[in-house]
């Protein structure tokens, strides 16, 4: 039976060959990070951490930092607001027009982002939201939206109504019904929207180029500025930095997946 479903030593092979394609551009960054040059380069005469120091100690990168991650909150806060209930409502719902609506929560994941970047830009302009902080959290909002929906759906799918149903006919409220049964069960569901989420916002370059400017400089546009005016080392450290905060908040994702398999 193994030997039937098996990948098989070509499947594995291929399997590992694709993987470290991918993540070996990822793992280039590191001894870069660690060069003792004043450029990007590899390490010459050994390793050295000063551009970590370097990251650690300036107001710009800090500053950078700390914008990134306030807007990924915000932008994770509305993006799971919104998903769940538009998840929730769909699943309620279950008619044909909530495939349509489902279909449209996930149009910013299928439309490029410099389109949609354009269309933000021309969108905001009258509206006063250009380079604003309120501006990119909902642009970040919006665009993450679809993954609390996948994550949400995916949850409820294997929820049963009867659940909801009981509980209607003890005299539990709708809202009282969503607070105690239906969130619960799907918690698992919109953690894991709310941590890819943020992994979006927290990454996020091309919106950013369009609707802001100078007021909001997240890290991503930082490091996008330091490569066109120099090739500070600086940048690969926080690009590890990067790195390696979004694989703890991946790794957390895969051990809550288990911990709900378990459950």
């Amino acid at each position: 039976m193994h030997g039937t479903y098996g990948a098989g030593p070509a499947g594995r092979g291929l399997a590992w060959a694709t993987a470290l394609y991918l993540v070996l551009p990822i793992l280039i960054v590191i001894p870069v990070a660690l060069t003792d040059q004043r450029y990007l380069s590899l390490p010459q005469d050994g390793i050295s951490f000063r551009h970590f120091a370097t990251v650690l100690s300036s107001e710009e990168w800090l500053g950078s930092i700390w914008q990134s991650f306030t807007i990924a909150l915000a932008a994770t806060a509305l993006a799971v607001s919104a998903g769940t209930l538009c998840a929730i409502g769909c699943w309620r719902i279950s008619r044909r027009s909530t495939d349509l609506i489902r279909v449209l929560m996930l149009l910013p994941l299928i439309i490029p982002s410099i389109v949609y970047a354009i269309g933000l830009y021309r969108y905001f302009g009258p509206l006063g939201l250009l380079d604003r902080f309120l501006g990119v959290v909902l642009a970040h909002g919006v665009t993450g939206i679809p993954y609390v929906v996948i994550t949400v759906s995916t949850a409820l799918s294997g929820f049963d109504p009867r659940l909801e149903q009981a509980a209607r006919s003890m005299g539990a409220s709708l809202s009282q019904t969503l607070r105690w049964v239906i969130l619960p069960r799907v918690m698992p569901g919109i953690v894991s929207g709310a941590i890819f989420a943020f992994i979006h916002s927290w990454d996020e370059l091309v919106m950013v180029l369009f609707i802001a400017s100078r007021e909001v400089f997240t890290l991503p546009r930082r490091i996008w500025d330091g490569i066109n005016e120099n090739l500070d080392p600086a940048m690969a450290a926080v690009a590890v930095l990067m790195v390696a905060f979004t694989l703890l908040l991946l790794l957390g994702d895969r051990a809550l997946r288990r911990r709900s398999e378990a459950g």
